[in-house]
């Protein structure tokens, strides 16, 4: 797979149209706005394998690119035809949404999924709906309940996540009764879902709509995270509140719209609910800590059991996220620092704090010795992956040279002309100059080359920038769907990002796809 024209990179609003057949298109991002409308309304990724993002459909998802379409047979399959036994979550009548557990039927994926089904009304146009949960679908963080995918079938519009299994914090600190959430495990679900929001607001998603107790799940490990739901608007003119309006952004009442802002007022909230235990309004929170009764707004269960330095230092965290005025309120960074240094129990397992099983889950064996590109990247030895790349060159890259005579301007070669200097560079070890020099190689944007996106996603990693990097393996995949490297490079990014599950299961899709191209004999 060569250089080629730069239209699989083309943001959203492109007439360029991607004339691949759906199967192939397994990228991270959609191609164009016209690739999406050319998606058959239950069109499935029939590429087999089941990974970081399986989600699927007719012979398997591609697990490749972590979001994928699927039909809307499977989804009725996985929540058995949406069985009201497979309600998780149902808001109430002004919240057109209902959320299900399902199990892909797949004899290759039979992973849980959560499935949220809007209504038509909600998301009239399927492009919409379909563009909307793009934009969510490129976000990846352990922190996250991660969104893998979407369906658009007739009037059905719905998104497909990862599916958590240890039920809300709201079901935790407000209903089980003879189950209290220790004060240590209470701070890191405030950390884990500040560091949620400021990754969000760092990847140009900032908001969140209806943040609230019931949006903070626990995977199997226990490990509070965000839910990815709330990333996307319940209908495509936004009712972004289905909460009490007393727990509303007073700005929100005021212009009906969610900024950065709403959602740290939001996030007050939540803290609030930690620290009592109870869902309390904020105007009679903040009287209460005005007052300095702030020890009669600790949670009861808790007998005593937490540092009121500590509380404090919270509860006038929250006093901060729920100002009147929104620019007097923290941002997400402030957030992050403020908790960070009051983890006092770092190497104790949430399951271990919430008094759950641990969950022991073998990762899937690659189905042959794996190869040596594979052997470096399990052991994400990058000095290895390094000498792998520079020894392959472009291989990969040589045969689809589109570009025409008129094409071949000065800036073309300049362009080269980066590039080389990021070769030598990468040769060299120099990977800050690597990444500069290929930035402009691909800032150009009139040529596209898989094996630049891999080079560059190992400098990022060499200079510890994994989530760069995964965004540059991605990148790779989407112009090249099929090439094993890619794979294996988001492998190591996702094992850097300590999403090691999925990382395993990325592995087994590259070794996978090399395997299989190595048995059509062009080589690895």
């Amino acid at each position: 797979m060569g250089c080629c024209k730069s239209s699989f990179l083309k943001d959203a609003g492109s007439d360029d149209k991607d004339h691949r057949p759906h199967h192939q298109r397994r990228g991270g991002y959609p191609a164009s706005a016209n690739s999406l409308r050319q998606q058959p309304a239950n069109g499935t990724d029939h590429s087999g394998g089941g990974g970081a993002g399986a989600g699927g459909a007719g012979g398997g998802v591609g697990s490749a690119g972590f979001f994928s379409e699927f039909s809307l047979a499977d989804l009725r399959a996985a929540t058995n035809n949406f069985s009201s036994d497979f309600i998780v979550s149902e808001s109430g009548e002004k919240a057109p949404n209902v959320v299900y557990k399902g199990r892909l039927q797949n004899q290759n994926n039979r992973r849980w999924i959560a499935v949220k089904k809007f209504t038509k009304l909600a998301w009239p146009d399927p492009k919409q709906f379909a563009e909307e949960a793009w934009g969510v679908g490129k976000l990846r963080h352990k922190r996250l309940a991660n969104l893998i995918g979407y369906c658009c079938d007739g009037d059905e519009r719905l998104l497909v996540a990862e599916y958590m299994p240890n039920d809300t914090l709201a079901k935790h600190l407000f209903h089980w009764e003879n189950q209290t959430i220790e004060w240590a495990m209470r701070l890191r679900v405030a950390l884990y879902i500040a560091e949620a929001l400021d990754y969000c607001s760092n990847e140009g998603r900032p908001l969140y709509h209806d943040l609230n107790a019931y949006r903070v799940l626990f995977d199997e490990n226990g490990d509070p995270r965000l839910s990815c739901f709330g990333l996307m608007k319940n209908s495509r003119d936004g009712k972004s509140y289905s909460t009490n309006l007393a727990y509303t952004p007073p700005e929100y009442l005021r212009n009906g719209r969610v900024t950065p802002e709403s959602v740290i007022f939001s996030f007050g909230t939540v803290l609030l609910d930690l620290l009592s235990g109870k869902h309390i309004p904020p105007t009679h929170a903040l009287d209460m800590i005005r007052g300095k009764n702030i020890l009669l707004l600790m949670d009861s269960h808790l007998e005593g059991n937490f540092s009121t330095e500590e509380a404090t230092l919270v509860f006038d965290l929250a006093s901060r996220c729920l100002q009147y005025e929104p620019r007097e309120r923290p941002n997400t960074k402030d957030l992050v620092a403020t908790l960070a240094p009051l983890q006092n129990k770092p190497d104790v397992p949430s399951h271990v704090m919430l008094g759950i099983p641990k969950h022991e889950e073998p990762p899937p064996t690659p189905p042959h010795p794996l190869s040596p590109m594979g052997d470096a990247c399990s052991r994400m030895d990058l000095t290895a992956i390094h000498q792998i790349l520079v020894t392959t060159h472009y291989k990969d890259d040589e045969g689809t040279n589109e570009l025409s005579f008129q094409e071949w301007t000065q800036q073309i070669r300049d362009m080269l002309e980066a590039r080389k200097r990021g070769d030598l560079a990468f040769r060299d070890k120099d990977f800050r100059t690597a990444i500069d020099c290929y930035s402009q190689f691909i800032d150009v944007g009139t040529m596209v080359s898989p094996t630049v996106f891999a080079r560059r996603s190992l400098c990022s990693l060499m200079c510890d920038q994994p989530d760069a990097a995964l965004r540059d393996a991605m990148q790779a995949q989407c112009v090249y769907p099929d090439w094993s490297t890619a794979f294996y490079m988001q492998a190591v990014a996702l094992a850097k990002l300590d999403m090691h599950k999925d990382a395993a299961d990325m592995l087994h899709e590259a070794s996978a796809l090399e395997e299989k191209r190595q048995r059509g004999g062009k080589g690895s």
